[in-house]
């Protein structure tokens, strides 16, 4: 299938409005290009996934190539979704990638145990956020093959 007919998008999940604007200022600094959608917490995150309440409207639409995923968050934080989502048998495949401000050697054994891609400490400056940035987006997007539900055309 050919990408270029579609671009992948890329989810966000990040309960920071501060962090937020800086990660879509990094994607905008990085020229990815691809389209990035933010939720802010794992309750949204999961019903935008199961294209469930404000977001029934991406039914028809390709799973995201990757989430970028903090795991502190309200309602439902990363390590419950991220639990949930490789449980489930239509989104375990989906590349997932931690970026938060932890360290814990805790949360970094028991994310990878559960089936995370990636694991990223948050970036103190905006220049080596843009450098995570782009250097996710450049593997995620131009290097890796991504499973089919990620880059399906809309029907």
């Amino acid at each position: 299938m050919n990408r270029t007919a579609q671009p992948i998008r890329i989810l966000v999940a990040d309960d920071d409005a501060d962090d937020r604007m800086m990660i879509k200022d990094a994607f905008d600094e990085s020229r990815l290009g691809n389209p990035v959608d933010f939720v802010a917490d794992g309750v949204e995150l999961m019903d935008y996934l199961n294209r469930r309440g404000a977001y029934e409207h991406l039914a028809d639409q390709p799973f995201p190539g990757f989430i970028l995923l903090d795991l502190n968050m309200p309602r439902k934080d990363g390590r419950t979704a991220l639990k949930e989502i490789k449980e489930s048998a239509d989104l375990h495949r989906l590349p997932i990638i931690i970026l938060t401000t932890s360290k814990a050697e805790e949360d970094i054994v028991r994310t990878y145990n559960l089936g995370v891609n990636s694991f990223i400490c948050k970036p103190v400056t905006f220049d080596s956020l843009v450098e995570i940035v782009r250097t996710v987006g450049r593997y995620w997007i131009e290097i890796v093959a991504l499973p089919p539900e990620c880059k399906r055309l809309a029907a």
